[in-house]
C-alpha cells in the first residue's frame, strides 16, 4: 500500500443538531491527484477544514503524513507546515501586485526569498505578471496566483477547494494542466475538491464521493465508472431483435435513434448475446461497450440511493 498522506477516521461534524459530516473515512495516498467530489451542501468544505485544523471534529480524527492533528504535538505541527492550501476564493490585496501580495503573505508563515516567490509565479504561468496589480487579473490569473501562494511553503500535500470555481473554458483549461505538472515535477500529491466532474474524470486517479456528510464511493475512477458495462448494439431488423432480447429477463434493453439498442450487461453475457443474435439470422453491424461518465454515476450515487461500487 502506498504512503497515506492525509487519513480521516470516522470523522464527525455536528453543529447543534444538524451532522454535517457523518463517520467519513477517507484516504489520500501520495501521488494522487484525489478528487473529492460532492454537491454543494454535501460537506466537502467542512471535511477540509478539519484536515486543515481550522476546525475541530466532534468525534473521530485527522491524520496528516501519520500523525493525529488533534494532539497539537511537534510533529503534528510540522505535518501541517508540510501541507499547501486554497479554500474557497483567494483574496488578495487588489491594489498590490501579484508578487508583493505573494511576499506579504509569506511574511505571515516565516518568509520567502525572492527565488522562491518567482519560481512559484513561474510553475503557475505568471512570472510576466507578477508586477502588475491583481486588480488588473483576471479570475483565473487570481486562482493561479491563489495556487502559488499555496506552493510558497514547498509542500508536499496541497489542498485545493473549487480551484476552477467561477472560471471560464480557457481557465479551466490552464488549472487541467497545471496541477498534473505539479504532480510530477514537484512530486506534489494534491487534493482537488471540485463540483466539475468532466475536469475531474480528466486529471485525477481517485476519487471520493460523499452526500449528506456520508461516503458514498472511495476509489479508483476507473472502477467507479466501468462498474455497470452498457453495450451498443447497431442490428439489422431493430424490431426482431428488440424483442428476442427483451424477452431476457437478466438483460435491461432501452432503444436510442433508428438502429441501434443499448443492453446493461455483465462483460462475460456479451459472447452469449452476440451468438443469440446470429442464431436467429439477426445481422450484428456494431456491438461497441459504452463507457459511463463520472458525472453519469455521480448523479446515480447521490440521486438515487443505490449503493456504491466497492474498491480502492
Amino acid at each position: 500500500m502506498n504512503e497515506l498522506i492525509l487519513q480521516t477516521e470516522a470523522l464527525t461534524k455536528q453543529y447543534g443538531g444538524r451532522t454535517a459530516v457523518d463517520g467519513l473515512s477517507l484516504s489520500v495516498e501520495r501521488g494522487d491527484i484525489f478528487g473529492f467530489l460532492g454537491q454543494n451542501g454535501a460537506g466537502k468544505s467542512t471535511v477540509i477544514r478539519m484536515a486543515l485544523g481550522l476546525v475541530r471534529p466532534t468525534r473521530g480524527r485527522v491524520l496528516l503524513f501519520g500523525h493525529d492533528m488533534a494532539r497539537r504535538t511537534l510533529q503534528a505541527l510540522r505535518a501541517l507546515g508540510r501541507v499547501g492550501a486554497i479554500v474557497e476564493a483567494p483574496a488578495f490585496y487588489e491594489n498590490f501586485s501579484g508578487y508583493a501580495n505573494l511576499r506579504m503573505f509569506a511574511a505571515m508563515s516565516g518568509g520567502a526569498e525572492r527565488k522562491q516567490i518567482e519560481e512559484s509565479l513561474e510553475l503557475v504561468g505568471l512570472r510576466g505578471r507578477g508586477k502588475d496589480p491583481v486588480v488588473t487579473y483576471s479570475h483565473g490569473m487570481r486562482q493561479r496566483l491563489g495556487i502559488a501562494q499555496a506552493l510558497l511553503p514547498h509542500p508536499e500535500f496541497i489542498i485545493l477547494d473549487e480551484p476552477t470555481d467561477g472560471l471560464d473554458p480557457q481557465g479551466i483549461h490552464e488549472i487541467r494542466l497545471l496541477l498534473p505538472r505539479l504532480r510530477d515535477e514537484l512530486g506534489l500529491t494534491i487534493m482537488l475538491s471540485s463540483h466539475l466532474l468532466f475536469e475531474v474524470e480528466r486529471i485525477c486517479n481517485r476519487v471520493a464521493i460523499i452526500d449528506g456528510g456520508r461516503l458514498l464511493y472511495q476509489g479508483a475512477i476507473e472502477n467507479l465508472v466501468s462498474s455497470e458495462r452498457v453495450i451498443k448494439i447497431t442490428v439489422e431488423p431493430l424490431e426482431e431483435a428488440c424483442r428476442l432480447l427483451s424477452r431476457d429477463r437478466t438483460l435491461s434493453v432501452s432503444r436510442n435513434g433508428s438502429n441501434s439498442l443499448y443492453i446493461r450487461i455483465r462483460d462475460d453475457e456479451v459472447p452469449r448475446v452476440n451468438a443469440l443474435l446470429v442464431a436467429n439470422k439477426i445481422s450484428v453491424l456494431e456491438l461497441t461497450p459504452q463507457r459511463a461518465t463520472l458525472e453519469e454515476v455521480f448523479l446515480t450515487l447521490t440521486g438515487s440511493g443505490v449503493s456504491p461500487p466497492s474498491g480502492h
